[in-house]
């Protein structure tokens, strides 16, 4: 195992992100909805995260669940919640940008890129349904990616701990490729041990329980799914200083 792997926690809310800083975690990623995989916290969000924790919080900038390419209403949206963030103390913007083909939108990359004014930018997960990883790993570092989130084009990162290792030899000092989805306390020594990255993300949540909504049992306030009204998913704060324990 290498010494010093960097830790961040994907978090949906600012309570997740307390705990994530509490078991240890060395950087957050601040979302609200993780279900849909992660849209735009809450400014309320990220000033309560700030003010809880020390460490730094790079926040989600993604206007809508259900692929990443963008009317200009919702560009709009992301722009002036970009600008909000940063304005409230964000440590870095997260966002990906794609074409109706699912290449780089590189114009909108670099746009958001200039946004930030020098603060790390994260290219998420988009970077899997490109077409070719490569000339897009390219056009990010032409824009001034800082780094990306990727689980090497398959579901589970575990499946791609090749193209993960092929990705970091690929991109040199360029750019930072961070490994995430699948990543558990029992695989990640094996991933950071075969594809030689520096830092890991990973998600782990425990359940609570709200009794307020026990008295009729037939009401849903969510969608189609039905999901258990009284159930609260939370960071598993001893999850994370078990991950961190080990790196």
């Amino acid at each position: 195992m290498k010494k010093n792997v960097l830790l961040e926690i994907c978090c949906g809310s600012a309570e997740d992100a307390i705990e994530a800083a509490r078991g240890g975690a060395d950087r957050v990623e601040l979302n609200n909805n993780l279900f849909q995989g992660g849209l735009t916290p809450s400014i309320g969000t990220l000033e309560v995260t700030k003010e809880q924790i020390g460490i730094p919080v790079m926040t989600m900038v993604r206007p809508r669940a259900g692929g990443f390419c963008y009317t200009e209403t919702e560009l709009a949206v992301a722009r002036a919640d970009a600008k909000a963030l940063l304005r409230h103390g964000a440590d870095g913007l997260v966002f990906g940008f794609l074409n109706p083909d699912g290449t780089v939108n590189a114009e909108q990359t670099k746009a958001f890129v200039g946004l930030a004014e020098g603060k790390p930018c994260v290219f998420h997960r988009a970077l899997d349904v490109v077409p070719d990883w490569k000339q897009a790993l390219e056009q990010l570092i032409d824009a001034g990616i800082t780094r990306v989130l990727t689980s090497g084009q398959q579901s589970n990162v575990f499946f791609a701990l090749e193209t993960i290792r092929e990705m970091i030899q690929f991109a040199g000092d360029a750019i930072e490729i961070l490994p995430g989805a699948g990543i558990t306390l029992e695989n990640v020594s094996r991933v950071v041990a075969e594809t030689g990255c520096t830092q890991v993300h990973l998600a782990r949540h425990r359940i609570l329980t709200d009794s307020s909504v026990a008295n009729n049992r037939e009401i849903y306030y969510g969608g189609c799914l039905y999901p258990p009204e009284d159930r609260i998913e939370i960071t598993d704060r001893d999850y994370v200083a078990a991950v961190r324990n080990l790196l």
